[in-house]
């Protein structure tokens, strides 16, 4: 198993990592639970990996926790997910602040309860001034609704005469989406097998390295999280280049 000492000399450490947290309800189904119990256990993964990015030193934590195709779950699980996500948060927050971790969030923030979106908002704002590890929170987020909403943004500019079509590139793309003051996931991780991206960060993952492990997210260790960076650190990134041209 990796540690913390292990990646300290590997020289080579992704500066932003995103997680698809996978497998929280069916770690409760095997241990005949209700699948919310996953979802609870899934909260203290979140913090132990957290903190493992913070001491590996990584710039950026982006969690897939809740899509907008979640919206269609049962009503109680969506339900008890709104109100434990909030919860965790504002619990977590004071640790946040002592381990100079900054939280933000992506997605339609419209959709949330308000109860949910005006203290998770309190969360943000009292963690604004923290300048180490910057905790993104995926919530009512998908990619394809990102990518329309700029799509929509740059239209509206257009019109307004703002921009020309022949002026709309990467660059200006990715200035109009959710995540346009952070940098590209270097690495992304799924737990729980499954061998898919689901509506995950399709434009930002263009190049990004892809993790997948079939442990479930509850179990995902430090160890775990270290091994996938150890994992990365041993893959040659080549953008489109030979490895020739790499080297």
């Amino acid at each position: 198993m990796a540690t913390l000492s292990d990646i300290s000399s590997c020289g080579k450490l992704p500066e932003h990592v995103a997680i698809i947290m996978d497998g929280n309800g069916r770690w409760a189904q095997a241990r005949g639970l209700d699948r919310s119990e996953g979802h609870v256990e899934g909260v203290a993964t979140v913090r132990r990996i957290t903190e493992a990015a913070s001491k590996a030193g990584i710039g950026y934590l982006t969690l897939y926790t809740f899509s907008t195709e979640n919206w269609n779950r049962p009503k109680e699980e969506v339900d008890a997910l709104m109100h434990l996500i909030v919860v965790a948060i504002e619990r977590e927050t004071p640790d946040l602040i002592k381990n100079n971790v900054r939280l933000t969030m992506i997605g339609n923030a419209s959709r949330m309860p308000e109860f949910a979106r005006v203290r998770l908002e309190k969360c943000m704002a009292d963690t604004s001034h923290c300048n180490g590890l910057t905790l993104v929170l995926a919530i009512s987020y998908s990619s394809r609704w990102e990518i329309v909403e700029a799509c929509r943004k740059l239209a509206a500019e257009a019109v307004a005469g703002k921009i020309t079509p022949d002026q709309i590139d990467d660059a200006t793309f990715s200035a109009s989406l959710s995540t346009a003051d952070i940098p590209d996931p270097d690495l992304l991780i799924r737990t729980g097998g499954d061998q898919r991206i689901s509506n995950f960060l399709l434009w930002q993952i263009a190049y990004s390295e892809i993790y997948i492990t079939p442990t479930y997210w509850p179990d995902f260790s430090e160890e775990d999280f270290y091994g996938a960076l150890m994992a990365y650190a041993g893959r040659q990134r080549r953008f489109g280049l030979t490895g020739e041209q790499i080297k």
